[in-house]
Formats: structure tokens, sequence, C-alpha cells
């Protein structure tokens, strides 16, 4: 087999196991001695942990989901450059022939996260992770997924509104920067899995069921 794919079908591999860790599910059976499946949206990501727990406990939930999708990106982009290429980044770069290997590891993460096989393939809905396999590889569009996070969940507190629009805007991003086709195709797949992920959140936003964000103790205090 061509070392390249050899390379990369490894690395799919490896970032898939990785990144289904479920750090929400952990995180809140620790922290609070629940599973977090069994409450509030049933969903084991930040979000529903931070309803359910805690501030602390959706905080770290955020940070290790993020961390998972950052250390797949970045490390594996910079091996692939290694190995594969004498350690010409540029090569395995958003703009480079062979971008699309990063960028298919970003789609493993992602893939990883949302059909966890830890968890008989359910899991979260990608969006930490996906920030941080996008900070680790085309760190321009990470801010570009923040600003459009921040625009639309901040006034109206609707977290799923803000993530799907950021997933939405993924591979816009990625033409308005300029990336090679091949870094681009895999983000437009990532795009509609998240989308996908959020589905049941759509519909009640569509419905005006959504609930708004808030942490658990602000509801217990009479909301």
């Amino acid at each position: 087999m061509n070392p390249i794919f050899l390379l990369c079908l490894l690395a799919v591999a490896v970032t898939y196991f990785v990144c289904g860790i479920p750090f929400g599910l952990l995180i809140a059976s620790k922290e609070g001695h629940i599973d977090v499946r069994k409450v509030g949206s049933g969903n084991i990501g930040t979000t529903n942990v931070a309803r359910s727990v805690g501030a602390k406990a959706g905080g770290l939930t955020l940070l290790c989901d993020a961390l998972k999708g950052f250390l797949s990106t970045f490390i594996w982009s910079r091996i692939f450059a290694a190995v594969l290429f004498g350690g010409d980044m540029a090569q395995v770069g958003p703009f480079g022939a062979y971008g699309w290997m990063a960028s298919v590891v970003f789609l493993a993460a992602i893939c990883g996260h949302v059909f966890s096989p830890y968890l008989h393939f359910h899991g979260g809905k990608g969006i930490a992770v996906g920030f941080g396999a996008a900070l680790g590889y085309i760190p321009l569009v990470a801010l570009g997924l923040l600003l459009v996070f921040v625009v639309a969940a901040v006034p109206t507190r609707y977290v799923s509104l803000g993530s799907t629009l950021a997933a939405v805007s993924l591979p816009i991003w990625g033409i308005v920067f300029g990336y090679a086709p091949g870094t681009i195709y895999p983000l437009v797949a990532i795009a509609v899995i998240v989308v996908w992920a959020h589905r049941g959140n759509i519909k009640k936003l569509v419905h005006g069921e959504e609930r708004k964000f808030s942490f658990h103790h602000e509801e217990k205090g009479g909301r």
C-alpha cells in the first residue's frame, strides 16, 4: 500500500479511538456521581454537563474534548510532514497538495466523538472537539468558528444555534481563506455530521422549544 495512505489510515484509526473517549460522561460521573446520559438532554457534551453538574465539570469537559481534537490534528500533521516530506509543513498545510491528510484526521476526530466506539456509536455533537481540531490545524478558521459561535450564541443564549451556525461556516471559512479543494472536502463532511448531530436542537429551535443555556445552580435558584 502507498505509504501516504497507510500512514493516513493509521492516523485516522488512532484519532477515531482517542477522540471517542467520552470525557463528559467520565467527568460527570466523577464530579456529580451521575450518568449524564440520563439527565437533561442526555448528551455527553459540555452544555449538558454544565447544566446537570455545574460550571467546573462543564469547563473540564470543554477542555478535555477540545484538547483531544487539538492534539490529534496538531501532532499528526507534524508526523505526516516529518515522515513523508522531510519536515516540510507546507505540504500538509491547508494550502498544500497533501492538506487533505490532516483534514481527514479532523474528520476522524469528529466521527470518533459523535459516533463513539465506547458508547455503541453514540456520543456528543462535535463542537468542542471540532474547535480544538481546527485550532491544531487551521487556527484562522478556528477563530472564525469562535466568532460565529459568540455572535449567535451569546445574545440569544442558544448554544445549539451558535454551534450549528459555526458548523455551517466551517467549509465557508476554508473557501474564504483559499484552502486547497482537498482540504475543504472533509470540512464539508464535518459540517454535515455536526449539523446532523444537532437535528433535534434545530427542530426545537424552529418550534420555539429549545432551552436557553444556564448552569444547574441557576435553575435551582428558582428559575
